[in-house]
């Protein structure tokens, strides 16, 4: 039976990101479904504040939808949607950046649900928490600051993260193109800053949430690294890439590498759908 690609965003992401790999899927032939994660997609918060002209008191201190959301409510309902999608076949499970967690947490609660894994640059941590390889030579490079420069609101207070991405400084539009796009045109730059949400939860998980290697480890799993990534680093993806493989050495990563930098093969998807083609070509 034909595999179902389901695809899972990352940090202020939602499901309208993968539109343009979901044509190229169609294009040649493959069924996909994307997830929005709680508080995403049309679930998200957008206030009268974040309108322009903006109302930077008021944007500060608004509520926000995704408050209080965890990573376990993620892989919940990334869960419900595995089971729906199992029922029609096989099941290709795609992550990105911060939605590796949501995957892997799924992975290690219901590897029957997942026929492979496939991490595109994306967090699947197993020998540290997550946030605890933001301190190690690997993520060095990385501008942690960079969303400070548009951050709206204490997190603390708010109970989220929020980010003014509809910001006109030039520094901080500057960071974020360095970061997350620096490959693409100013204009396809600013395309897709618009289909980021101003708020992410704060949830990252706990150690229990790392790669199990009884569950996660017994799904084929393919890691695609992004060459050109500055915001997960080529250093930090192969090491996930290596501490998978030392979880796992009888289940080793699957690695292809596409070029690019972190958002660009959502910009031009066409190289990554002939990746996902080929592993769709391997799941029995």
């Amino acid at each position: 039976m034909q595999p179902t690609f389901v695809l899972v965003h990352g940090a202020f992401s939602n499901s309208f990101a993968f539109a343009p790999l979901q044509a190229e899927l169609g294009l040649l032939g493959h069924r996909s479904v994307a997830v929005d994660l709680p508080g995403h997609g049309f679930g998200a918060t957008y206030t009268r504040a974040y309108q322009t002209p903006q109302d930077p008191a008021g944007l500060a201190a608004a509520p926000g939808a995704v408050k209080g959301v965890t990573l376990a409510d993620n892989a919940a309902h990334l869960t419900g949607v595995l089971e729906r999608a199992k029922r029609n076949g096989p099941v290709i499970l795609v992550s990105h950046s911060r939605g590796g967690m949501t995957a892997t947490a799924a992975a290690n609660a219901r590897p029957d649900l997942i026929d492979r894994l496939v991490y595109v640059s994306a967090w699947c941590p197993v020998d540290l928490d997550a946030g605890a390889y933001y301190a190690e030579p690997e993520m060095a490079s990385v501008d942690t600051a960079s969303l400070g420069l548009a951050l709206a609101g204490n997190p603390a207070e708010l109970g989220l993260l929020r980010v003014n991405f509809r910001t006109a400084d030039p520094d901080a539009l500057a960071a974020f193109k360095a970061a997350f796009l620096a490959d693409a045109t100013d204009e396809e730059f600013l395309v897709f800053l618009n289909t980021f949400q101003p708020d992410e939860n704060l949830d990252v998980g706990t150690s229990a949430d790392r790669a199990q290697a009884g569950t996660w480890g017994r799904i084929p799993k393919t890691y695609v690294r992004l060459a050109g990534d500055t915001s997960l680093p080529l250093a930090l993806q192969d090491r996930l890439i290596r501490e998978g493989n030392a979880l796992t050495p009888d289940n080793p990563y699957d690695v292809r590498t596409l070029e690019g930098s972190h958002l660009k093969w959502l910009v031009d998807p066409a190289p990554a759908a002939r990746v996902l083609g080929e592993l769709a070509a391997l799941t029995p």
